[in-house]
């Protein structure tokens, strides 16, 4: 249970981070001038969920049977993956923590395009929510392929890690489609004050990844060492 939370953490870090919480404001905006159809809202809200959680799912599902599913591979993660998690684990905590930072290009569409696939319905919010989930940034790119990965490969369930990552960096999009059926226009300035808490989020869950980055190298490395 505890993993599967870990995952859904992840998830919504994800989606309150700087580079994906653009992408996310973004949605918010194209959402909100469907506003005199609240249900087109609501639905255009699950789509591009749905369409971020299809992304992460074929790009983890891919990765995980990939690496997993290679005997050689299978055996030295089966073998090494508690040292290999230590190190990974403190490394993703330092560029939570902005110790470390990383130059990364990011995969992007005009903004042109993204109006008309907005325009385009639920279909457009599905694609929008796919293409906006390739968009990786450092931190994204650090919790999703250093964090999630190694976490998936390390339980017997992990393929289902990335679809529920995909539902974590979807939820405010879907709660301020939410917010917009019920009439709850506030909801907006809700949203902007939570996303003003990301940086103390990210620099706790930072120092966690570091504690337990330093937990798994003592016991799996130094220790086995002595």
């Amino acid at each position: 249970m505890i993993a599967f939370l870990s995952a859904l953490w992840l998830g919504i870090l994800t989606s309150i981070s700087p580079c994906p919480l653009a992408t996310n404001i973004a949605a918010v905006s194209f959402l909100s001038k469907k506003v005199n159809h609240p249900r087109m809202v609501l639905w255009s809200g699950f789509a591009y969920t749905l369409g971020r959680m299809t992304a992460y799912v074929i790009i983890g599902i891919v990765l995980i049977s990939s690496l997993a599913g290679i005997p050689a591979t299978a055996n030295f993660l089966q073998k090494y993956m508690n040292k290999i998690l230590g190190p990974v684990l403190f490394i993703v905590g330092l560029l939570l923590l902005d110790i470390i930072k990383l130059n990364f290009l990011d995969f992007s569409i005009s903004s042109e395009r993204q109006n008309k696939l907005a325009e385009m319905g639920i279909f457009g919010s599905f694609a929008l929510g796919a293409i906006f989930a390739l968009s990786f940034c450092p931190i994204s790119a650090a919790l999703f392929f250093g964090s999630l990965i190694p976490l998936a490969l390390n339980n017997n369930f992990g393929i289902a890690f990335p679809f529920i990552y995909g539902i974590g960096t979807g939820l405010p999009v879907v709660i301020f489609a939410i917010g917009i059926t019920l009439g709850v226009h506030s909801i907006a300035h809700w949203f902007n004050k939570v996303t003003k808490l990301e940086i103390y989020m990210r620099k706790v869950t930072g120092i966690i990844f570091i504690l337990v980055g330093i937990y798994f190298i003592w016991f799996h490395i130094i220790v086995s060492l002595v």
